[in-house]
């Protein structure tokens, strides 16, 4: 790391990669924020911070942002030239509203909220009470099952599909195609995953062109044909846009709700005294409220997008190291959502916690937009499984679930269970 005044950050390497540290990187966390709040990993190339306060600084803070080639070139940052293997990867990556930045990303942001409305995202509830009834219906008698792949991951790529108005011949494709995707964040993604991104990116833009096509000539209540008839002041967003912003959607928008629905019944099947909590409430008529507070709990306790980066947009010196425009700054949500210094009794899940100041969405500009959507599905899901399999417990209590691999986007691969 740069020096400043005769100070240097102390090193880090963080194991990614190792499967105990993604299993749980907790007491790792904890001994990063007690003893360096801010260190320099040489693996990463990022300065890594894990302590609340200081992320949430750094999000609120317009000298970092998500991109910086809105100011300066890739010579001028020292950036290398981009791979040629994931021109279209690229392309979708910086012309998304989540990498983007003011004056874009206003006006993106404003064109996206015209159509993704709170009404239409409310509007879900019913359906998405259907679906997950015939989704539990299913499972009932079952005896044990796989609950990421029998109920975390099914609704909520049904909901984006549904929501988005991908025909149902072609919804088989989103799952894969978001998971491919997504791998190629991790730091520690291959040649096989690149090629398997750029594939899973050209496939699905290809499927949206024709699909915004087919919606301009024939208008259906669904987002994509929102968000091409979506206008403000005469602007409209252009055809890659709206590609873009749909193969964001899909990947934001059902990733957390996976990952956070498995790693938060996970959390509660080892604590058998909050399931029972739940499943009592579950009972209750109008116990959504009940379940959204739990679900911001759940969120914080293991949070499935633990870190997330911003880029350095203009000199700085944080925790006396001189940062200077195109430097990276990687942000633990992970750890700061276990701070003692902004949470009480940080370790334990308490289901009523009131605030709840947790990162899992992020703060500032780029807080996620598809934040309402995520709760409302996770609600529903989570009281919906208390409601239909109330003795359900893990097959094996010593088991801590199988995990994907993945740190950026961390989420279990497998939990079995039973009681169905």
């Amino acid at each position: 790391m740069r020096e400043s005044g005769g100070t240097t950050l102390p090193q880090v390497t963080l194991p990614v990669s190792d499967p105990a540290f993604v299993r749980d990187p907790y007491p790792t966390l904890a001994e990063l924020r007690r003893t360096a709040p801010a260190v320099y990993d040489p693996h990463l190339n990022r300065v890594v911070l894990t302590r609340h306060a200081d992320i949430g600084s750094v999000l609120r803070d317009r000298r970092f942002g998500r991109s910086a080639l809105h100011r300066y070139s890739r010579d001028e940052l020292g950036w290398p030239l981009p791979d040629p293997r994931q021109a279209t990867f690229d392309a979708f990556n910086s012309n998304h509203l989540l990498d983007s930045e003011p004056p874009k990303h206003t006006r993106l942001r404003s064109l996206v909220q015209l159509a993704f409305t709170p009404r239409r995202v409310e509007a879900l509830q019913e359906r998405i009470e259907a679906m997950l009834a015939a989704q539990l219906g299913t499972l009932r008698g079952t005896g044990s099952f796989d609950l990421v792949s029998a109920y975390a991951e099914p609704l909520p790529v049904a909901v984006i599909a549904e929501l988005l108005g991908v025909p149902e011949a072609e919804r088989h494709h989103l799952r894969p195609w978001s998971a491919a995707i997504v791998k190629l964040y991790e730091p520690t993604a291959t040649p096989q995953d690149q090629d398997a991104a750029e594939r899973a990116v050209q496939e699905f833009s290809a499927l949206l062109r024709e699909l915004r096509a087919q919606r301009r000539r024939d208008p259906q209540d669904d987002l994509i044909t929102a968000l091409a008839h979506a206008s403000d002041g005469g602007d409209r967003l252009s055809e890659q846009e709206l590609v873009d912003t749909a193969i964001l959607l899909l990947n934001a928008g059902h990733e957390a709700s996976v990952n956070g629905l498995s790693a938060g019944t996970l959390a509660l099947l080892r604590r058998p005294h909050l399931w029972r909590t739940l499943v009592q409430a579950a009972g209750q008529d109008g116990s959504l409220p009940v379940f959204r507070t739990a679900i911001e709990e759940l969120l914080r306790f293991d949070t499935p997008l633990p870190m997330f980066e911003r880029i350095v947009l203009e000199p700085l010196t944080l925790h006396g190291a001189d940062l200077h425009p195109g430097d990276r700054v990687a942000l633990l949500y992970a750890s700061g959502n276990r701070d003692a210094a902004a949470f009480d009794r940080p370790d334990e899940v308490d289901l009523t916690r009131q605030p709840n100041p947790h990162l899992t969405f992020g703060l500032g500009i780029h807080y996620c937009l598809g934040a309402p959507l995520a709760r409302l599905e996770l609600a529903l899901s989570l009281r919906a499984l208390c409601r239909a399999l109330p003795e359900l417990r893990l097959c094996d209590p010593d088991e801590p679930g199988q995990y994907t691999g993945g740190f950026v986007i961390r989420g279990l691969a497998r939990l079995e269970v039973t009681g169905g």
